[in-house]
């Protein structure tokens, strides 16, 4: 080797460094933004209106746990997380529950009543339901992410060891630790349980992209097949409801059928950037911008087969998004805009929560009850009254 070509070896491997560790800050940024809710929320909402129906603001509840809050709905409660612990709260404003520890960076999750909260870059976990503490857990690393499944089966992704060394561990419904994956290469982002909890989906960023790799029955250590994307960054997986995984990336949605790692590309919009996005079991919303133009873009809804449903052109800066059973809920910078499934305008009384201050729109179920948190620790809630 001569003289002259060892210092652009050196070069270019300065280079691959810089570059690992760029994607690796912004995908640690995405990972912190959309788990602590301050970017999008992915909860649900319900069945809504009849054409003699509106929307009231009726009551407004505060929690005191410390600095940070974020929230999340456990059914007919109100669960919040903060640098002190986590709090519950009756939506008579009755408090149910309060449990305290120290967390730097809280973030919450929940689904079916139960909720996770976590440390991201701590190691601190709380399980609980709106009466009592679940069980806790001690990572053995700092927290990146955490997940819990539709009957209380939950997700802890951390990095231990140093470098990129993650590991991702399987909780059962009681507390109880079923499954661990050590990855000796890569960073964890996170990590999903089938609908059944027999198959586990790891996410981890790779020198080269994106790479989900799956264990099938959640008893050996060695992945049974793997998925990599090298066209740009896998955000966000989500298993539907017939076992097939679907991965947001940074310019498509791609399904993967997870017992042999193939894929298939649901919707792809390279030409636009991702402003956020929801998903539900039976149909998904994207809010997509154009690049260089502020928040010009376009609001659609379309099946997990790619297929549109609907599209309308936004303006406006998206704040939060939610859906379920047909209908789309969006705080927009102006305001609360609840759309159906084909994004036709359904109109809210003129008193409807407004965006100010407001980071994460939790539900709006059938019961028409809309929560919506903010960094003050400020929930609104809504009900349904028959008009004149």
């Amino acid at each position: 080797m001569t003289e002259e070509g060892q210092p652009k070896k050196k070069k270019r491997g300065l280079l691959r460094i810089i570059i690992s560790f760029t994607s690796l800050a912004v995908l640690c940024y995405v990972v912190i933004s959309l788990i602590s809710g301050q970017g999008l929320g992915f909860s649900w909402i319900g069945d809504l209106f009849a054409a003699d129906e509106h929307i009231e603001l009726t009551d407004e509840y505060h929690f005191n746990i410390g600095r940070g809050r974020v929230f999340a709905d456990l059914d007919n409660a109100l669960a919040a997380a903060g640098s002190l612990g986590v709090q519950v709260l009756s939506y008579s404003g009755t408090e149910l529950l309060r449990d305290s520890f120290q967390m730097g960076t809280p973030a919450i999750s929940s689904c079916n009543g139960r909720a996770i909260a976590f440390d991201i870059g701590g190691t601190g976990v709380r399980v609980f339901d709106s009466n009592e503490i679940i069980t806790s857990v001690t990572a053995n690393g700092p927290i990146v992410s955490a997940s819990i499944s539709q009957d209380g089966w939950f997700t802890v992704c951390a990095q231990e060891g140093g470098g990129y060394k993650g590991t991702a561990s399987v909780y059962n419904s009681n507390g109880s630790m079923v499954y661990k994956v050590s990855l000796s290469s890569g960073y964890v982002l996170s990590a999903v349980l089938s609908p059944d909890n027999r198959s586990l989906a790891v996410l981890n960023l790779t020198d080269t992209g994106s790479r989900i790799t799956f264990y099938h029955g959640l008893d050996k250590e060695d992945a049974d097949s793997a998925f990599d994307y090298t066209d740009g960054l896998i955000l966000d997986i989500y298993y539907m409801t017939n076992g097939d995984l679907l991965a947001v990336t940074t310019d498509a949605l791609i399904l993967i059928e997870s017992a042999r790692g193939t894929d298939a590309v649901v919707f792809s919009y390279p030409s636009m950037r991702l402003g956020g996005y929801s998903i539900s079991s039976d149909f998904i919303a994207l809010h997509l911008l154009d690049f260089g133009i502020g928040n010009r873009g376009r609001l659609m809804t379309l099946d997990s087969f790619g297929n549109l449903f609907g599209e309308v052109a936004t303006e406006r800066e998206l704040i939060s998004m939610s859906l379920r059973d047909g209908y789309v809920a969006v705080m927009f910078s102006d305001g609360l805009f609840v759309y159906d499934r084909r994004l036709n305008e359904i109109a809210l009384s003129d008193d409807s929560p407004s965006a100010a201050g407001v980071s994460r729109l939790l539900k709006l179920e059938g019961s028409a009850t809309l929560v919506a948190g903010d960094r003050f620790a400020v929930v609104v809630r809504t009900e349904r009254e028959h008009s004149e």
